[in-house]
């Protein structure tokens, strides 16, 4: 596994979409939550606050945020933390310039634009990179999510964390364009490849699900 990335032209008609869509809502409404298809603020909150449970303790830490939209994440670790290492990356350049903007010169903080480029961190985590499958089919999205969730694993040391929406959603408010994971499946898969040490987190009030992958204890 160490060394993995998905063959270069797996999903390169899946990850073309999504930089059209998530270019589109940026221009739409800005580098705000609405830019990244959240519906609030608080909402956008709640989920980093679920992936930052990656960190446990004291101490400097450094952290990728796959899938880093305008920045926000990074804005958040500046309020809580003193000491950190962020990279983002995304596959949109219009959001990676918001972001570029809105973190100025923060040492602390970098933007690539290929996931290539990342570098093993502490942690890595992913927020709402597997929900709008667009018009792609259900096995060709879960073998993106499959193919994405181990690069997480690979370019993380300590721990990774992604989140995704759920099979319980109510089914009269879930549309085709939407990918609703099932809860159960992802930790098992999570379970078996990666860890023993797995959290699975359906209890913060949105219709999702939070998974933190601790590495270093064998499968």
């Amino acid at each position: 596994m160490p060394g993995y990335a998905p063959p270069p032209m797996a999903h390169e008609s899946i990850l073309r979409d999504v930089e059209r869509y998530y270019t589109w809502k940026v221009d739409e409404h800005g580098p705000t939550p609405g830019g990244v298809d959240w519906n609030s603020a608080e909402s956008q909150e709640t989920r980093f606050a679920q992936l930052l449970g990656v960190h446990r303790g004291e101490g400097p830490f450094s952290l990728n945020d796959y899938g880093c939209g305008y920045g926000a994440l990074a804005e958040l670790l500046a309020e809580r933390f003193e000491d950190f290492a962020y990279n983002g990356f995304d596959v949109s350049q219009t959001m990676l310039d918001h972001a570029a903007e809105r973190l100025g010169s923060d040492p602390r903080c970098s933007l690539v634009s290929s996931g290539e480029e990342l570098e093993r961190a502490d942690y890595t985590v992913a927020s709402g990179i597997f929900n709008v499958k667009l018009e792609a089919d259900w096995d060709s999205w879960t073998g993106y999510v499959l193919d994405t969730i181990k690069r997480l694993a690979v370019l993380s040391d300590r721990a990774f964390a992604f989140n995704m929406l759920t099979s319980y959603s109510d089914p009269e408010h879930m549309r085709d364009d939407l990918y609703y994971g099932d809860p159960a499946f992802f930790f098992d898969s999570c379970k078996r490849l990666y860890s023993r040490d797995v959290a699975l987190l359906h209890d913060y009030g949105l219709y999702e699900f939070t998974i933190v992958v601790r590495l270093g204890a064998q499968p």
